[in-house]
């Protein structure tokens, strides 16, 4: 087989649109003169995919959207799709496609990798399952030691994943694109002008300010919670970016409590505009509970998307976030209990010397913390295998 370039397929089973990590893995990848392709699902609510990007992306459109049978489902239309192409590696995000990856790899004499998003074991919808859990745990520990490359979001969560699949995880970490070029004082002096107590952006046709919520609403996220202590904070709204298993019963549990007026919802927000939406948040949100240890060893996404805006974060008091904070003093860890949550943001709201110290040292942090030193890391490793 001879391509003019190293191709490298990357298999997912979510919506390609609002996938914030791998459009970042697959534009460094593809601007490294790599041939790259992501595959998805296409579902019944999904838009037209942006066409602005350097990779090619392809979705598999199923018949059954959840449960045992949708995984089936979409791991035989994979594994359809993927034995027809001719490509160098393919890489399985997450053990939900790493069966039809694992199976076109070793048929077709291709580099398996794997990029574990999380511990997709210890997740809270699979960890109390004990069959499905089983099931996805030996079809984990049958292809995982045979890629030639595994990564994942933290350093706790490698070292772990790494004992129990027999195989070295390195780390690439689930952070953003710096906002510009800008760094040291010149750049904490721009993102304090945007921190003061009177950031504003338009909602529902008014001024105000708002605590951010960004990412799927699912279980143990914190999200009942949040929307409880809404009950303890005055002239604020929080929004919530975002859909999921639990955007009925949410949307219910505000009407039930009437905080319509307090609590607002956003959808699905294209990750553009949600840079936007974080860089003029007062307060972002990243509460977990401890569910399964994929929640305990996490390393989000937003919690790194609050740090690069300079907007200070009321955190899960789990160890990853503790290190980060141990070190720069950039967030607020409380456990995931209302009253907890209504008093943190009151404190960030009320207390502008705090909040604005935490502004600065989100910053400070962020410099270490942004897609460039990842994007190095993530290129060597390719070539390596490559």
């Amino acid at each position: 087989m001879q391509l003019k370039n190293k191709k490298i397929i990357f298999a997912v089973t979510n919506d390609l649109s609002y996938d914030q990590r791998m459009q970042r893995i697959c534009s460094s990848l593809a601007n490294a003169c790599y041939e790259v392709e992501l595959v998805g699902r296409k579902l019944p609510h999904s838009k037209p995919l942006k066409t602005d990007f350097n990779f090619k992306q392809t979705r598999l459109t199923c018949k059954i959207n959840k449960g045992k049978l949708f995984y089936l489902e979409f791991n035989l239309r994979l594994l359809w799709y993927l034995l027809r192409q001719k490509t160098n590696a393919i890489c399985a995000i997450d053990l939900d496609t790493i069966l039809a990856c694992g199976i076109t790899a070793t048929l077709n004499n291709n580099t398996l990798v794997f990029d574990a998003h999380e511990h997709f074991t210890e997740v809270p919808e699979v960890t109390n399952r004990k069959i499905t859990k089983n099931i996805w745990h030996v079809i984990g520990k049958i292809f995982i030691p045979k890629a030639k490359l595994c990564y994942t979001v933290g350093p706790q969560l490698a070292e772990l994943l790494g004992t129990i699949y027999k195989n070295q995880f390195e780390v690439i970490m689930n952070v953003p694109v710096s906002v510009d070029a800008v760094v040291g004082v010149d750049r904490v002096n721009r993102v304090n002008e945007v921190n003061s107590v009177n950031r504003v952006d338009e909602v529902d046709g008014e001024n105000t300010g708002y605590i951010l919520y960004q990412g799927a609403l699912n279980k143990s996220r914190g999200l009942e919670q949040s929307i409880l202590a809404m009950h303890q904070v005055e002239n604020i709204k929080l929004l919530i970016a975002g859909e999921g298993d639990l955007s009925i019963e949410l949307r219910d549990l505000v009407v039930k409590e009437k905080l319509e007026n307090k609590v607002q919802f956003l959808g699905f927000v294209q990750p553009a505009d949600l840079k936007q939406l974080t860089v003029n948040a007062r307060v972002g949100l990243n509460l977990l509970e401890p569910n399964g240890l994929s929640y305990y060893y996490s390393l989000a996404n937003k919690f790194f998307d609050y740090m690069q805006a300079g907007v200070p974060c009321i955190c899960a008091n789990f160890p990853e976030y503790q290190a980060i904070h141990e070190k720069y003093n950039c967030s607020v860890l409380i456990d995931c209990e209302v009253n907890e949550i209504a008093k943190a943001i009151n404190e960030l709201l009320s207390n502008q010397n705090a909040y604005q110290t935490l502004s600065k040292n989100c910053i400070i942090a962020s410099q270490n913390f942004n897609w460039a030193i990842e994007e190095a890391k993530l290129l060597n490793y390719y070539k390596q295998i490559l």
